[in-house]
Formats: structure tokens, sequence, C-alpha cells
């Protein structure tokens, strides 16, 4: 187990940050990885394996390649399988599920070409185990196996997460289509807030949900392992040796630094529903972090600075406000009845970006396919007293009390800038669910960020 390829898949646009996490978890030199669309391979052992399970806070999964061939049949497909040393994995006690992806495959039913592989792990283990073969358990399988086609190549793959990566373990209390854990790391990683040996800025979601964002910064400030509180399929593996997990785990919990009880919160969380600023704080309460954010409640359009950065040398914000499509189970977004968003060729380029790593429905919509209003935990929309566009008034807001801060927009409209009047400084293009978004920064300088024409003399 010390030379396997590993691959890690995360949303369309992540993958930079995801290669420079990697190389900082595993300590590896650069030419051990691969960036490719949808993800970062790794070669390494399977200790990395563990650690980047433990670490990795934009992967969606850490899964090991076991076989690549070519293929033009369903046969191929068990042939290969059948080839695959699964016995050195796991035994037949564990279940198993076979979870299968494609691109331009030139098979009829890809249901049928995961059948196919089932029946071949099965086959391999009544030779090698005395006619007992694992039971297969589509729900909580102990082992997933992924298959991936392309229009020729068949691409194995075993899966030592679980359950995807952005389930942390400590979020319980949810609105609708909250902000996946790891999506929510890339926007911090882009903002570049914890980049630098200096003071970190504060930090503010004036939008702030069930506190994602917030909770996902203030692990990371306080160098808390994203994994540290949730278990791993890999530890049912035959490879896991438990005294090497604890060691990970032991030298992850003391490199943990929390600040002083009497340091002042440096990360800040409002939300008009003040149901969602309670879910916010118990969120953070279960995650660890409820000491380093103070959270309120609050009208974006209102809520003046958290602080004064006059001596910060700044502040950010950081945000995702409520942009009325909601991201369902099997990556439908819908705006008012359901309608299904098209699934761009990048999104679909990523196999593993798929309807496993989703949440739980949330949608509270009934079998016609209307959302219930005013359900319990749903965020509100953007809106204003006066009907108002809400956007371009939070803009006018920050222009007049928020100078010195840098304000980081997730947003699936990409007419945004000019909506709010502002001229953004970057764009960096991200993926939520099958949305396609924008992350803009907007750097806030008192009055209009417009340049304006001087006044010629009289």
């Amino acid at each position: 187990m010390n030379q396997l390829q590993l691959f890690l898949p995360c949303a369309a646009g992540v993958e930079d940050y995801l290669a420079t996490e990697v190389l900082r978890i595993t300590e590896l030199p650069p030419g051990c990885i691969t960036k490719q669309r949808g993800g970062v391979a790794v070669r390494t052992g399977f200790a990395h394996a563990m650690l980047l399970n433990l670490y990795s806070r934009l992967a969606q999964r850490v899964l090991v390649l076991l076989s690549y061939t070519e293929y033009r049949s369903e046969q191929d497909l068990y042939r290969a399988a059948s080839e695959v040393t699964w016995e050195r994995w796991f035994t037949p006690r564990e279940s198993i599920k076979v979870e299968i992806t494609a691109q331009h495959s030139p098979l009829n039913s890809l249901n049928f070409a995961a059948l196919k592989i089932k029946d071949a792990v099965c086959d391999r283990f009544r030779t090698v185990a005395n006619g007992v073969r694992p039971d297969v358990n589509t729900q909580w399988p102990d082992v997933r196996i992924y298959a991936h086609l392309t229009t020729d190549s068949c691409s194995l793959y075993i899966d030592t997460s679980g359950e995807p990566l952005f389930k942390r373990g400590w979020r319980v209390d949810k609105g609708d289509a909250p902000l996946k854990e790891t999506l929510a790391a890339a926007m911090i990683a882009a903002s570049g807030w914890l980049d630098g040996e200096g003071d970190l800025q504060p930090l503010y979601d004036p939008c702030c949900g069930s506190g994602t964002i917030l909770i996902e910064a203030a692990q990371m400030a306080c160098n808390m392992p994203a994994g540290g509180q949730r278990r791993f399929a890999f530890e049912k593996y035959l490879p896991f040796r438990k005294a090497d997990w604890e060691a990970m785990k032991q030298e992850a919990s003391d490199a943990v630094v929390m600040p002083d009880a009497d340091q002042k919160p440096l990360l800040f969380g409002s939300d008009v529903a003040h149901r969602m600023v309670d879910f916010a704080q118990r969120n953070a309460e279960r995650a660890g972090v409820a000491q380093v954010i103070e959270f309120r409640g609050g009208d974006a359009l209102q809520r003046m600075p958290p602080m004064d950065v006059s001596q910060t040398g700044g502040g950010v914000m950081l945000l995702n406000p409520p942009y009325g499509e909601r991201i369902e189970v099997a990556g439908v977004a819908r705006s008012g009845r359901m309608e299904r968003a098209p699934l761009h060729a990048k999104q679909a380029s990523n196999p593993y970006n798929d309807r496993v790593d989703s949440y739980e429905d949330d949608s509270g919509a009934d079998e016609g396919g209307d959302l219930q209003q005013g359900r319990f935990g749903a965020r509100e929309l953007p809106q204003t007293e006066n009907g108002g566009e809400f956007f371009s008034q939070l803009a006018t807001h920050w222009k007049k009390n928020y100078s010195g801060w840098t304000a980081w927009m997730l947003t699936p409209d990409l007419k945004l800038p000019s909506k709010m009047r502002l001229k953004e400084s970057r764009r960096v293009p991200m993926w939520n669910g099958p949305i396609e978004c924008r992350l803009f920064r907007f750097d806030m300088v008192a009055g209009s960020a417009r340049e304006r024409s001087p006044k010629p003399a009289a």
C-alpha cells in the first residue's frame, strides 16, 4: 500500500486550491500530484490517504484507483473488475455498493454496467473466500466502489471516505440549501484571508445562514482538522492500522490553537432570520468554535460594521447571499416551482460531483412541486421594505459605512457588479452544486466606487 494512485474530486474551479492544500497536508514534492478537470491525482501511500481524509477541506472524497482498462462491452467491465484484488482491501463481511458515472459511454444501460461490476466483485470473493460473497447495501454500505466510463476506458476506484467529506460531523441545524462546507472552504481559500504571516483581519458574513462560512474559517484559524469529528470508510479496510490512525488524530488535536479567553472575536456573523442565527450558534458550539465567533441578528442593509478596522489594516466580508435558487438532492436548482437547471459541461466533467454528495432533501415541497412558503428554517430571499433592489441598496450601504473592507460575494448573477454599481477587482469561477457562480471581490471606498471625471475648471 506504499504506492497508490489517489484521486480527490472537487468542485469545478477549485482544482488549484486543492492542489496547494494536498501539497501542504502531505508535504510531497509537486511532481507527485497532477491537476485534472474536477480534481487532483496524487501518487502516494495509504497513510497519506488517511491524512487527506482527516485534513482536506476542499476535496469531496479520497478515492484509490485500482484499475484502468479499455472496454467495449459490459463483459469487458466484468473482466476488469474480476482482476482487481478486492480481497486486499476488505472481507466478505463488509457490504458494498457500486456507483457508476459516464461521459459519452457507448453502453445502453449504466445500471446494467454497474450490475456486471458488482457481479464480478462478488464472484471473485466466491473464488477466494470459499464461496462467501459480500452483501449489497445501497443505503449505508461499508465499501463504495466507483466506476467511471469514457468512450473507451473504465476506471475503477475504492472510496476511502465513506460519506462525502463536506459532512464534517458537526452540522445538525440547517436551513434550505445550506452552503457545503467544501465550497465555503474554497471561498475562504480564494479570498486569501488566511494567507500571510501577520495577524488575521476581521471576517464578517452579513448573510450567515446556518454559519457555514464562519465555522469553516474559525476551524481553519484554530488549526482544527476538517474530519476530526467523524468516521471514515478506511477504518473498516484491511490496510488500516488503528495505532497509526490514533497517532494522526492525536497529533492533529495537539496542534489546535484556541484564542485566550479574554480575546475579542475576529469573526462575526449576522442574518435577518433570527432562527438562522440560533442554528449558526448551535452549529458553532458543536464544531468547537462558539467562543471564536460572534453571531447576531440583523438586516444586512442596516447592520453596521462589527468592529473598527482602522487598526487592523482592513476587514473582509465573505458571503453567499440567498439568490432564489435551491440545491436539490439530484442536482436540481429551482425557484418557485420545480425547474431543472441545465448541467454545464464543466460541471458534468467531474464524474464524482454527484447526487451522493448532496445534503438530504430539505425542500419542503409537496408532490406537486410547489414550495411551502414560510417553512421553519428557510432562509429569507433578498427583499426590501419598499420593494427596491436589494443588492444596489446593499452596495450603497457598504460604500457609506464599510470603508476599508473587502467584500467577496458568491453569486450566479454574472451581471451583479453592474447592478450594484461597483467595479469588481477580481472574479473567481466556482460552482455551487449545478449552479455556475462567480466569487466577486469588491474593494470598498467611501462614496461611489466608480471613477469620476474631474469637473472642468470654471
